[in-house]
């Protein structure tokens, strides 16, 4: 771990996507400051992967990444109803596949200090829905603001 000083909060808007189900997936996560300010914008291919896959893996990637700046809190904001509830407790992981994706994310959330999950609508998300789609059509993006 390097020896910046901690960034203060972040906001991690979060999508995954999957042609077919399976298909081919891909995640999309932009980080930023709470102004809007972007620090990173990320499209990753994922292999075949269902969409519930691809939006879990998309938030531990993200995580994993937002692990490196050493915030101070975290926001993630996602479309996906379903990994935002499983998230906050509010509905059980039943499939399998998820349950093993939702610990490696718990992992992760153990080294973050605060994190809050919040749903979005797919329109509040369209940055992180572009570069998923980006990254599906073979288009890998990784942007980084000057740290």
């Amino acid at each position: 771990m390097d020896s910046r000083e901690p960034l203060g909060a972040l906001v991690v808007a979060v999508d995954g996507a999957s042609r077919g189900n399976p298909g081919p997936a891909a995640a999309g996560i932009v980080i930023a400051l709470p102004d809007g300010t972007p620090l990173r914008q990320m499209g990753i291919a994922l292999g075949r992967k269902t969409n519930n896959e691809a939006e879990y893996l998309a938030l531990l990637r993200a995580l994993q990444e937002v692990q490196r700046l050493r915030p101070t809190a975290v926001t993630v904001r996602m479309d996906s109803q379903l990994v935002v509830n499983q998230m906050t407790g509010r509905w059980r992981v039943r499939d399998g596949r998820l349950r093993l994706l939702k610990e490696q994310v718990d992992a992760v959330l153990a080294a973050l200090p605060r994190v809050d999950f919040e749903w979005n609508p797919r329109e509040l998300n369209s940055l992180a829905d572009q570069l998923a789609n980006a990254a599906l059509g073979g288009e890998p993006t990784l942007r980084r603001s000057s740290e």
